[in-house]
């Protein structure tokens, strides 16, 4: 008896903070649920705006005997009856989950083909391409990265590093050295050339950032959390990573961030990144 009760009080605790956007989420654990009951009674389905199968996925799991909870890439929506949004183009893969009363789980994918996106920050595209975007060190530029002068310079003005020598600052990271940026959970994995891998997620603000002269610094904000980019280091700072950056460019091929050092003013000292889509 004890064990049932906490049981219920977890399903309790993740009804209250699904961040999702439920129509019904009033669930209750009957028994146990079966395939052939998941096969009939679930489904996911685009939303249908002007014709085209849009982005905005319906989730359905009505009559079943268990909790309900789809994981569509961004998040997991808990419920019966619910709304959620994908970003990307193509076949989108959505994972349902039904946990019976006495533990046990049962999953079924969903591939849901979206035509036309709505309420989507293009940077994802950017970022992400499809789904999922690697990304390397722009070697058609003389400096992929270094030091120059805090919203002045927008790239590295002071002291320059090409790519083919970025190996010899951070070991593993230099060329050939990629990262993936996905849209499924945000994840951001770093791949470096001696096979290793650091996995962490990653998220955006496209806020500007405008000058008193009116000219903009910045177009947005990239956070990183788990891992960093590409030699993403403090250099003058002992080495830590940097897991906030300002982004100075990003179109569907070429991306450039930069730090400031703590206390940096205009024309202090910041740090330059170049980097190029693969």
């Amino acid at each position: 008896m004890k064990k049932i009760k906490g049981l219920f009080a977890i399903i309790a605790v993740v009804l209250l903070c699904s961040s999702c956007d439920p129509l019904e989420t009033r669930q209750e654990l009957k028994g146990a649920t079966t395939m052939d009951k998941i096969n009939s009674l679930v489904s996911v389905s685009a939303e249908v705006r002007n014709g085209k199968r849009s982005n905005y996925l319906l989730l359905k799991s009505d009559g079943l005997d268990a909790l309900s909870s789809f994981d569509y890439g961004l998040g997991t929506y808990v419920g019966t009856n619910g709304r959620v949004q994908v970003v990307s183009r193509g076949d989108n893969t959505v994972v349902f989950t039904a946990l019976n009363a006495d533990g046990t789980k049962l999953s079924k994918e969903f591939t849901v083909n979206v035509e036309e996106l709505y309420d989507v920050a293009p940077e994802w595209e950017m970022f992400c391409g499809n789904g999922s975007k690697v990304w390397t060190w722009d070697e058609q530029a003389s400096a992929v990265w270094g030091n120059g002068g805090y919203l002045g310079n927008t790239a590295p003005g002071w002291w320059t590093v090409a790519a083919g020598d970025m190996d010899g600052q951070t070991p593993g990271e230099g060329a050939g050295a990629t990262m993936t940026f996905s849209v499924k959970g945000s994840a951001l994995v770093k791949n470096k050339t001696n096979g290793s891998a650091e996995e962490g997620s990653f998220a955006f603000d496209m806020s500007k950032q405008t000058l008193a002269d009116g000219n903009i610094w910045a177009i947005g904000k990239l956070s990183t959390k788990g891992v960093s980019v590409l030699s993403g280091k403090q250099p003058n700072h002992g080495g830590g990573p940097v897991n906030e950056y300002d982004i100075l460019k990003l179109t569907n091929t070429e991306m450039v961030l930069a730090w400031p050092e703590p206390g940096a003013g205009a024309w202090g000292t910041a740090w330059f990144w170049l980097f190029r889509a693969k």
